[in-house]
Order: structure tokens, then C-alpha cells, then sequence
């Protein structure tokens, strides 16, 4: 390995000509603005930012290659692959060229505050609207040199810039010729800075093996933005396979749509990888030495489990991960559903011990601790008694160490939109049922989801009135998902008042709007009572019957 110097115009160079590109596996950008504007003050003060890694090429390319975010006009041959650096030369071709969509990054020209510096590196958010990009002052030169700043694309190399520099001087000071030189001076003053500013790096030989250069690549990563799991195993995978995980992944949430409902499609494929290799979903697992090979060997049946498990939460109207007390269970699923016949009595019965499965997941305590290798243990249980090999109980379905709350219990669930297990739980069960609209009559659907609230059934405020404690009325019993229409409309009014309203406005009369609060597992007598103590116990008593139904497999 040897180790060179390459000035930053030379660095762009590359990049403009793609004689420098990205291997197929890097990651994508990961820099977040305050790391961006950190590494432009490097600059200015003329400090190290720190080596970069490249691998030579001579001839065919090594590894699939892509280009650095940001340059476009390629047509020289590849000479070099990016292996470690890629943040840093983005996030600098990116500022310099004012490619950020979200963001304009600017010269404060002063000492700073807080560091005495006479230049600091600033951002801006910025967003468009109707054609035009706001805010509308930065681009506007007089007003941006008004506030003491200079547009750091100005300071980019070539000549290109020193017209722009011109330009933008003469807008900034109405023309005048004093004020325009002194603009000039002090940005040739900066892009010299820019100019100058050397980046070494570590130069691997073209002879180098792949797996070498991989392997060199992931002990490399692990400064600023240190490497996931998930970034690892694409190296893995390319050196094994010369497969691209992240175009598999891609055509993942293609086969498996909405899979992105219940978390990141990357993690969810590296989880259900590691369960049907009898591996727990861990680090450890995930980059173990075969991990990545037997992950492409098993791809039709990850995609196939990501599939039917979308399906089956669907069914059972569970539809994000909001509504999902705990996602080790939704990677459970897809390893069981990969092995899976499809159709007839088979498939209905792999569906009575899978819904008994999720449900009890959902309310007992086997995941609240170890869910990775309790998970794993449910796993391997679970597909004995389904391929016939064992009529043991899984331990998930043992009754004395994982019992089912009761009514009591239920009653000191919290607010459902925390990261409440038993609180999402009551709140899925009464989803399961239906959950129709109080006021529009409409069911619950993924889509219709967006439009819903969580809903007080026993408003706080009237609450308040009545004595009832805060924490008392923060409940998932005293709570529905209902649109923000209706969640507006029903307002502080007590129970009886609001639903005595949407009885008036149905031309289906009390019959339809109480059909509608059974969907949620709502006891319509109770409710409009306007009695919250009496509700509470016969709510927790109707979602406790339907609760046991559902956790021995049955259908509702």
C-alpha cells in the first residue's frame, strides 16, 4: 500500500470524469449537516481531514461501480475505486457545486463567537414552492453580503467560478468597483484554501484480491460514520457472490410491498436471513464468515416470508410498525411463512398457529427480555410442530411461564401511541375487529390510517371535570382510532352527547352507529352512560374474551 498526496481541484477532476467511482457496495450518503460543516471548517483552517482509500484499476473493473453522488459528465476510463472517503469528497463536490437540494452551504466572513475564527462555515435550509426556492434572500447577492456571508460554490476550482464571482460581487454591491474588489479579495483568498488543500491518500495496487480489498474497506469505515451491520454484509456479499444486496433489497420491497410499513427493509432481510439460517437476528450472526453466502442461497425464500407476512399482518389489521407491540415477532413470522405450502388445509393450519403465535407475542411478557434468542428458540419449535416433526408445546404457549393478562391487568395499559406493548396491543385487538369510523361509516385500512387520531372515548377534559385522574384517563381502553374529522367533531363532549350527534346524522339511526362502536370493541350501553368506571371494566372484560380467542388461533 502506498500512500500519495492529490490536491482537491484533482480530487474533482476524477470525480466530473468518473476516473474515480464507487464500488457498487458503499453505502450511500450518511453525513449529516453538522459532520458536513465540520469538515468545510477543516478546510478553512487548513487542518487534516484524514486519508482516503482508493484501489487501483487496470483494466476491467474489479467491482460494479457507480458514481460519486453529484458529478455527471464522465467519459475517461476508470482508474480508481473509492473504497474509504466517499463522505468527505461528496459532501465537498456537493457544497462546492451547491447540489444539495435541502441546503446551501455559506462563508460567515467575521471572527466567529464562539472559536475567534475570521471565516466559519454556515447552512441553510432550503425547500421550493411554486417554482421558487425559498428562502428567497439567498438568492438575492446584496442581501446574503448584507448578512455577511459569500456562497461557498464561489470558492470552487475552475475557471467557470471566477465568472460566477464576478457576477455575484457586482449584484451584491450595486456595481461598485470598491466594494467588488474587496468581495474578490477575500474569496480568491478562500479558494486558494480550497485549491491548495491537500487529501493523501492510500493507494492499493491493482493486483490486490477483492477479498483483501474488502476486507481492508470494513476495517477502514469506522470513523465518523462507522459502518452498520447491514453496510458490512453488502461488502460480504459482493466479495462472495458478486451479487448487489442493495438491488436486492430494492426488488425485496417490490415483491414484499408495504414491507417498509414495519421498519427498514434492509434490517428486516438481514433478521429473517439469520432465522433460517437457525441463526439469532444479531450482529454476531450477521457477520459471521458465511452469513452473506447462505443469505443469497436463501433469497426466494426471504423474499416469499417477507411476502406472506405482509399478507398475514394485513389480515389481521395490523398494518405499521406503530401498531406492532414488538417487531422480533414480525421476523419470527416471515421465517415461519417461508416454509410454508401454500393453499388448502395445510396453509389453514399453518395460519390458526401463526395467528395464535402473533397475538401471544403480542400479549405475553417472551419478548419483553432476550427476544433474539428467545425468538430464535420459538422459531425452531414452532416449524417442528408445523412440519409434524414434534407435538411439543413451544414455550411461547406455555401457560405457566407465559400467562395472558387479565381484565385488571389491561386496565393499567397506557396510551397506545407509546411504546406501550400491552397498550398497542389492546389497541391491534380492537383494530382486528373492524374499527370503523364513528362519524364516516369508512373501516380500517392501511391507507385510511393516515387520516386517524387517537381518539379520548371519555374526553380528558370532561374527565377532569368529574374528578377522574390524568393517568386514569391516558388509557388504551379510553382509546379508538378515529379520523381527525370526527376527532374534532366529538371534541370535550361527553360520551352520550357526541354519539347521540352521529345517531341524528345516520339515516341507519342508533342500530348503525352502535355497529360501528362494536367494530372497536366498544360496549355501546356502557359508553353512553357516561359512566368511565363501569365502561373501563366491561371494555376490559369484552377485549379480554376476544384476546383469548385470538391467542389460541381462532378466528374473529
Amino acid at each position: 500500500m502506498e500512500a500519495r498526496n492529490r490536491a482537491l481541484p484533482d480530487w474533482f477532476t476524477r470525480l466530473r470524469t468518473h476516473q474515480l467511482m464507487l464500488p457498487r457496495f458503499q453505502r450511500f450518503e450518511a453525513w449529516t449537516d453538522p459532520q458536513i460543516a465540520n469538515l468545510l471548517n477543516t478546510v478553512l483552517q487548513g487542518l487534516p481531514c484524514g486519508a482516503v482509500l482508493t484501489l487501483e484499476v487496470a483494466g476491467s473493473e474489479p467491482f460494479v461501480s457507480r458514481p460519486v453522488a453529484g458529478p455527471t459528465e464522465g467519459g475517461e476510463r476508470v482508474s480508481e475505486h473509492l473504497l474509504d472517503g466517499q463522505q468527505r469528497l461528496t459532501a465537498l463536490w456537493r457544497c462546492l457545486n451547491d447540489d444539495y437540494e435541502n441546503r446551501t452551504y455559506l462563508i460567515q466572513v467575521g471572527p466567529d463567537e464562539e472559536t475567534g475564527e475570521p471565516y466559519t462555515a454556515v447552512s441553510m435550509a432550503r425547500w421550493s414552492k411554486d417554482g421558487s426556492r425559498y428562502p428567497l434572500w439567498l438568492e438575492q447577492p446584496a442581501r446574503v453580503w448584507e448578512r455577511g456571508l459569500i456562497p461557498i460554490r464561489l470558492l470552487r476550482p475552475g475557471q467557470d467560478a471566477e465568472e460566477d464571482l464576478r457576477g455575484w460581487a457586482r449584484e451584491a454591491t450595486d456595481a461598485d468597483a470598491d466594494s467588488m474588489l474587496d468581495i474578490v479579495q477575500k474569496v480568491n483568498r478562500l479558494r486558494g484554501k480550497f485549491a491548495s488543500y491537500n487529501i493523501p491518500f492510500l493507494s492499493l495496487p491493482s493486483t490486490t484480491d477483492r477479498e483483501i480489498a474488502l476486507d481492508v474497506f470494513i476495517r477502514m469505515n469506522t470513523s465518523a460514520s462507522p459502518l452498520s451491520d447491514y453496510d458490512i454484509v453488502v461488502a460480504q456479499v459482493e466479495a462472495a457472490t458478486e451479487f448487489g444486496l442493495h438491488d436486492l433489497v430494492d426488488m425485496l420491497s417490490e415483491k414484499a410491498p408495504n414491507l417498509d410499513s414495519y421498519g427498514n427493509p434492509a434490517d428486516i432481510m438481514l433478521a429473517i436471513g439469520a432465522l433460517l439460517q437457525d441463526r439469532t437476528p444479531t450482529k454476531s450472526s450477521y457477520l459471521s464468515r458465511d452469513f452473506a453466502e447462505r443469505l443469497i442461497r436463501d433469497w426466494e425464500k426471504i423474499e416469499l416470508g417477507a411476502a406472506r407476512v405482509v399478507r398475514f399482518l394485513e389480515e389481521e389489521k395490523i398494518f405499521d410498525s406503530r401498531r406492532l407491540p414488538s417487531d422480533v415477532v414480525l421476523h419470527s413470522l416471515a421465517a415461519l411463512w417461508a416454509h410454508r405450502t401454500q393453499g388448502l388445509d395445510a396453509e389453514g393450519e399453518a395460519r390458526n398457529i401463526l395467528r395464535k403465535y402473533l397475538w401471544r407475542a403480542v400479549f405475553t411478557e417472551r419478548y419483553d427480555r432476550t427476544s433474539a434468542n428467545r425468538a430464535l428458540a420459538d422459531v425452531r419449535s414452532i416449524e417442528e410442530l408445523l412440519s409434524g416433526n414434534s407435538e411439543a408445546s413451544p414455550p411461547i404457549f406455555d401457560e405457566s411461564q407465559y400467562g395472558l393478562p387479565n381484565p385488571d391487568i389491561l386496565k393499567t395499559a397506557g396510551w397506545p401511541n407509546r411504546k406501550d406493548r400491552l397498550a398497542r396491543g389492546i389497541l391491534a385487538i380492537s383494530l382486528r375487529c373492524g374499527g370503523i369510523d364513528f362519524a364516516d361509516g369508512s373501516p380500517v385500512s392501511r391507507d385510511h390510517l393516515k387520516k386517524r387520531e387517537y381518539h379520548h372515548l371519555f374526553p380528558r377534559a370532561w374527565l377532569r371535570q368529574t374528578g377522574v385522574p390524568e393517568q386514569e384517563a391516558n388509557t388504551a381502553l379510553n382509546c379508538a382510532l378515529v379520523t381527525w374529522k370526527t376527532n374534532r367533531a366529538l371534541a370535550d363532549k361527553s360520551p352520550s352527547e357526541y354519539m347521540s350527534e352521529r345517531a341524528k346524522k345516520s339515516s341507519l339511526g342508533d342500530a348503525e352507529i352502535e355497529q360501528r362502536l362494536r367494530s372497536h370493541l366498544i360496549p355501546d350501553a356502557e359508553l353512553v352512560s357516561d359512566d368511565y368506571a363501569v365502561f373501563r371494566d366491561r371494555r376490559a372484560e369484552e377485549l379480554c374474551e376476544v384476546m383469548m380467542r385470538l391467542c389460541e388461533g381462532q378466528s374473529i
